[in-house]
């Protein structure tokens, strides 16, 4: 069983990471739609501000609390989240709430918090809150793509998109639900299921990010291509150690080396992207949001390299 102390401080790290994941996938299906479906861009945008509010919650009660190596790890914030923000609010018109990352930045960690019972029973309702939005944005992700397969719906995100935030969705709904139980992690079974997920998650981030350089981006185009393939290999990789054909030490150890290398990838374009220094129809906010994940990943790499060989 999960202690109380480690129930609070995993669940307000959880949700900082993807709290901020699931508002920004509703930007960005809020943005994808033509005037047609004005009502699919209403309903995003509400999406988008009850994470925001939600995000504001967990942001109130983490100072102090979480663990410093989360907060240094780039996957709350980055360097240029704000610019980031600034950018495509000024490109779309959402009034985006650039407060929030200013308070974020502003957070100090500590991980040795006490047991607090009135805390852990905030952030008990915290999780309930945040599974029954996730429940809510699934279903909408889940019609959309539906829609948009059976041509009943256009929207400019790719349908490969829509089915890589779901499963995102998904995942984060999986996660609350286990610490809402109390689950100690398998730290061997977790890497297992966190590598296959997530060497899948930057194989698709590469695609996506190809497909929408402008055509005469041929060295970038190329680049991602690279770490699209390299990525769909470690995914296989990740399954076959799941059932022990191979060592899930030598994936990890694979999967960490081209993920520092595909988070270079992201981190430079993100930056062009703000300088406004490379040609695409690339959001600067999807630069930053898939710089994010690799920072997160990155970092469970780290711990299960350390923590299984």
């Amino acid at each position: 069983m999960l202690s109380n102390i480690k129930f609070i401080r995993q669940s307000l790290e959880l949700h900082l990471f993807f709290t901020r994941i699931m508002k920004e996938h509703s930007f960005f299906l809020q943005i994808g739609f033509t005037q047609r479906d004005s009502n699919l861009i209403q309903q995003a945008n509400t999406f988008r501000m009850e994470f925001d509010m939600l995000l504001a919650e967990v942001i109130s009660l983490s100072n102090g609390i979480v663990s410093q190596s989360v907060l240094q790890s780039g996957e709350v914030v980055t360097p240029y989240t704000l610019q980031a923000e600034m950018a495509s609010a000024y490109f779309t018109g959402v009034a985006i709430p650039t407060c929030l990352t200013d308070s974020e930045m502003r957070l100090m960690g500590n991980g040795q918090a006490k047991s607090n019972p009135m805390l852990e029973q905030r952030v008990f309702m915290m999780n309930e809150r945040a599974m029954q939005l996730v429940t809510g944005l699934i279903n909408f992700k889940t019609k959309l793509l539906s829609d948009v397969l059976s041509c009943r719906v256009f929207t400019a995100n790719y349908p490969l998109l829509i089915d890589h935030i779901l499963r995102e969705a998904h995942f984060y709904f999986m996660l609350i639900s286990r610490l809402q139980n109390h689950e100690e992690i398998d730290l061997e079974k977790e890497a297992y299921e966190q590598e296959a997920f997530w060497n899948r998650i930057m194989a698709e981030h590469s695609k996506f990010i190809r497909g929408l350089l402008d055509p005469t981006e041929n060295e970038l185009i190329k680049t991602a291509e690279n770490f699209g393939n390299e990525f769909d290999k470690l995914t296989q990789e990740a399954i076959e150690a799941m059932n022990k054909t191979i060592p899930l030490a030598r994936v990890t150890e694979d999967s960490l080396e081209e993920t520092v290398k595909i988070r270079e990838f992201k981190k430079q374009g993100t930056q062009g992207l703000i300088e406004c220094k490379i040609k695409s129809i690339i959001i600067p906010l999807l630069g930053d949001h898939t710089l994010r994940e690799a920072n997160h990943y990155l970092r469970l790499l780290k711990i299960f390299s350390k923590d299984i060989q």
